[in-house]
């Protein structure tokens, strides 16, 4: 009951298609969404069209049996009838020219699901008939069961590029799209605008539903996925559950920080812990709570709101200064410190931060653990993300927690400013490849 959207590559249209597709689909069933990767936007955009959060599946972060299990979570949280995987760039990109780890074809292994390709086909006929070939005969696990075309120029070309396709390389086209402005993204320097900032966003989404039911065979694509089997055996935990003591965590949750991993927030749950969502960026003070978490987000968008809001940034100076554990992640890390862009912002970390013309951390992280923090302790190894255009000016000797073993952290091969029981880093985690981040978090802040 379950279908992976692929694309031959990046820019091919794959976030549209995928949010229509479930868009469309949950008119009738209950679709839970899943994104391929460790992007944090796409999935907004699959929660707004569901109605049920979507879960990042990513085999970086995870082990087959840790992606097993997380897809059956949010399969069951849900109750959901068909769960429906957008990929991440194209179907075999990853970290490795070869090998599967962090591309969406390990995923459709891990849960033996089968693949609908999405192709750009603009000027191609034949062509895109080889690169179905290509694709379908690279890997002899890897089962593409269909094609949709995106891009077509006209009827004539849907029909000949669905002719060559079905004719040579002997898998069904179940659709296409034309050509339209009017259903492209607005893009940012970390990808698309999140649902959250995008008031008519539910409009656009609407219109991708309704192109999506005039083009594409959703009868075939429900037939697939009924097709589907068991998954396959194994499965592993994505967190650690030590935490006894009842806790709250007050998680900052808006427009201006939105970037968070639905299992993180369950993985604090789990350890005892009741979120406590606020507002930065709205509310005038941090809320009654025993630790913060603050996520990604863009926080230099909203850098002149945030420096105005005077009453919640000594709030915030004041939970550090009492010894009270908060982590930040990217967004969150700028936010801790002095300023960005010269916007004052909380100041515990006495370093400006500013934004770049050039990206200057886009990889996937391996960090070890140098000194014991609210998150993980001295010796311990995990993986995490990191996607920002951000840097932080450092100068002296401040401490740091993490070593970066790979990937470019904050300075060199150091991560994680740490100062009294306030941790932040560049480096997004997510729960399964940091099991102890919730357990040891909410431990600190009932402490």
């Amino acid at each position: 009951m379950r279908i992976v959207l692929a694309g031959t590559g990046s820019a091919v249209g794959k976030t549209t298609i995928s949010t229509g597709i479930m868009k469309a689909l949950s008119e009738e069933y209950k679709i839970q969404p899943f994104k391929a990767g460790p992007d944090y936007i796409d999935t907004s955009y699959h929660t707004l069209a569901t109605g049920n959060d979507s879960r990042n599946l990513d085999s970086f972060f995870m082990s087959e049996g840790q992606i097993r299990t997380s897809y059956e979570r949010g399969i069951k949280t849900v109750k959901a009838d068909f769960g429906i995987i957008e990929g991440v760039r194209g179907l075999y990109e990853g970290i490795s020219p070869i090998e599967d780890v962090g591309n969406t074809a390990s995923i459709a292994k891990a849960l033996d699901a089968p693949v609908i390709l999405i192709i750009n086909a603009r000027s191609l006929v034949k062509s895109a008939a080889a690169i179905v070939i290509g694709f379908n005969t690279l890997d002899p696990i890897i089962k593409i069961e269909g094609v949709i075309l995106n891009q077509v120029k006209n009827k004539r070309h849907y029909l000949k590029t669905k002719k060559a396709i079905e004719t040579l390389a002997r898998i069904d086209v179940i659709g296409g799209i034309k050509r339209d402005d009017a259903i492209k993204v607005e893009q940012r320097h970390l990808g698309l605008v999140p649902a959250v900032e995008r008031q008519n966003l539910l409009d656009y989404i609407e219109k991708w539903g309704d192109v999506i039911k005039e083009n594409i065979d959703l009868d075939a694509l429900i037939s697939m996925m009924k097709d589907t089997g068991k998954l396959p055996q194994g499965r592993e935990d994505t967190w650690r559950e030590e935490n006894h003591k009842k806790v709250e965590i007050g998680v900052a949750m808006d427009e201006v920080f939105n970037f968070y991993y639905t299992e993180n927030l369950e993985a604090l749950k789990a350890n005892n812990a009741r979120i406590v969502p606020f507002s930065p960026f709205k509310d005038e003070k941090v809320p009654d709570v025993d630790g913060i978490y603050f996520g990604g987000g863009y926080p230099e968008i909203f850098a002149k709101e945030l420096e105005s809001n005077h009453s919640m940034r000594k709030s915030v100076f004041k939970f550090y200064d009492e010894e009270r554990p908060i982590y930040g992640e990217c967004g969150g890390l700028m936010y801790l410190s002095n300023s960005i862009n010269a916007r004052k912002m909380c100041g515990i970390f006495n370093y400006e931060s500013e934004m770049t013309k050039n990206v200057q951390g886009l990889s996937y992280v391996v960090a070890e653990t140098q000194k014991d923090n609210p998150i993980t302790k001295k010796g311990d190894v995990f993986r995490g993300h990191e996607f920002h255009y951000s840097k932080v000016l450092i100068h002296g000797k401040p401490d740091f927690a993490f070593k970066i073993l790979r990937g470019r952290g904050i300075k060199g091969e150091l991560d994680g400013l740490i100062r009294k029981k306030t941790v932040g880093s560049y480096m997004h985690t997510h729960t399964a490849a940091c099991p102890q981040f919730a357990s040891n978090f909410t431990r600190c802040a009932g402490d």
